[in-house]
């Protein structure tokens, strides 16, 4: 038993942020300023990718959001997505006036199956947007092959996958739009944030503007030591900027990436090798020519395999003061989606299964050799008699 709570996804914060924020404070410009804007720079250096292409915002919802609106998707409108993913995936959709069309998932990757999205599009279809789930690249091939044989556009949600590739390609530019998070439990966290990857240039300057209330461009720079800019509103925007305290947290948590990523490597090949013996589902191996972000470490519990549901695990972890969490029930097991749309569980079958069986163990670079033991201990006391 632990003297001490586990928190799942606990962030690796470490004395260069502390300092950058304090920096920020001691300055006075702690809103959108000179930090956002080197963490735009580093983040398209990182990404291969001219500074022109990028925008920083407020989250990885907002990012969705101004990527459809940009993209010109409305009423009328149909967006595929997945059936298994957080809720902000499918409630920009709902939010820039389209209509989800959810499909269902492969059951050894977790991400968008293809021929689910095939069998899916109609007249109405204008755009995919597949989910990286887990931090495993999706089929990005078959998804861009529907998607040009349909004129769709892609506008890829890497929430999961800051550090992912497919065919030596970074994940965020395999489409026409890449969105990130930047959430307290993610890879590079800011406490929240958001980042916008865009083929076209032009559709930055308007995410930018859009970002900031619809403002002129730079609008942030009129109190700076350059002298007052009175500003225009070009059209009617949102509040979705970054801040300078969010960028100063991020700029040294991207200049990390690369050691974090290899911590979170050893402690999913230690999960992997530990648990191969217990009657529990591990994620499957990163696919080939792929680099997996390595976000999400996810186990199936099969009540039939195990003898022991997935919220029993979670109790008996919490119990032992191991957080853990779910990612994620099926878009349709929610209450709001089947009141406006009518949507059944049934209609996707692998969705609802791995909904209802899914649970994430604590995989983040914070986390000691000595704790990962703990858990495993826990998993194996639990399934000991399975």
């Amino acid at each position: 038993m632990r003297n001490t709570f586990l928190t799942f996804g606990a962030p690796d914060l470490q004395a260069t942020e502390i300092a950058e924020v304090v920096a920020a404070l001691e300055a006075g410009w702690i809103g959108t300023g000179p930090r956002v804007h080197q963490f735009e720079n580093d983040f398209a250096t990182y990404k291969h990718l001219p500074s022109s292409r990028v925008a920083a915002v407020n989250s990885c919802t907002a990012a969705l959001h101004l990527s459809l609106i940009a993209a010109e998707l409305g009423p009328g409108d149909e967006v595929i997505t997945s059936a298994l993913t957080f809720c902000a995936t499918v409630n920009a959709i709902i939010h820039c006036g389209a209509q989800p069309v959810l499909a269902d998932v492969d059951p050894v990757t977790l991400n968008l199956d293809p021929d689910d999205v095939a069998r899916r599009i109609t007249p109405r279809t204008r755009a995919l947007l597949p989910v990286h789930f887990a931090g495993r690249p999706c089929d990005m091939d078959r998804l861009r092959d529907l998607a040009q044989a349909h004129n769709l556009i892609v506008i890829e949600d890497c929430a999961h996958a800051v550090e992912g590739e497919y065919h030596g390609q970074p994940l965020g530019t395999l489409g026409d739009f890449g969105c990130f998070s930047f959430y307290v439990t993610k890879n590079v966290t800011c406490g929240e944030g958001g980042m916008i990857i865009a083929r076209n240039e032009e559709h930055i300057q308007r995410i930018k503007r859009l970002a900031l209330h619809g403002l002129s461009q730079d609008a942030w720079q009129r109190f700076s030591d350059r002298g007052y800019k009175h500003y225009q509103v070009t059209e009617c925007g949102y509040k979705y900027n970054m801040m300078d305290l969010q960028a100063a947290i991020g700029i040294h948590q991207l200049a990390r990436i690369e050691d974090s990523w290899l911590r979170r490597q050893r402690l999913w090949d230690r999960y992997q090798k530990a648990l191969s013996s217990l009657p529990l589902t591990r994620p499957a191996e990163p696919d080939p020519e792929t680099r997996h972000a390595l976000h999400l470490y996810t186990v199936l519990v099969d009540a039939e395999r195990t003898g022991l549901t997935r919220d029993t695990v979670l109790e008996k972890l919490h119990d032992r003061n191991i957080g853990a969490g779910v990612h994620y029930l099926s878009l349709p097991e929610h209450p709001y989606y089947q009141e406006r749309y009518g949507w059944d569980p049934d209609d996707w079958p692998q969705a609802k299964r791995i909904g209802r069986q899914t649970l994430s163990l604590p995989l983040s670079p914070k986390l000691l050799d000595s704790d990962q033991d703990d858990i495993i201990a826990a998993l194996q006391e639990f399934c000991a008699g399975a």
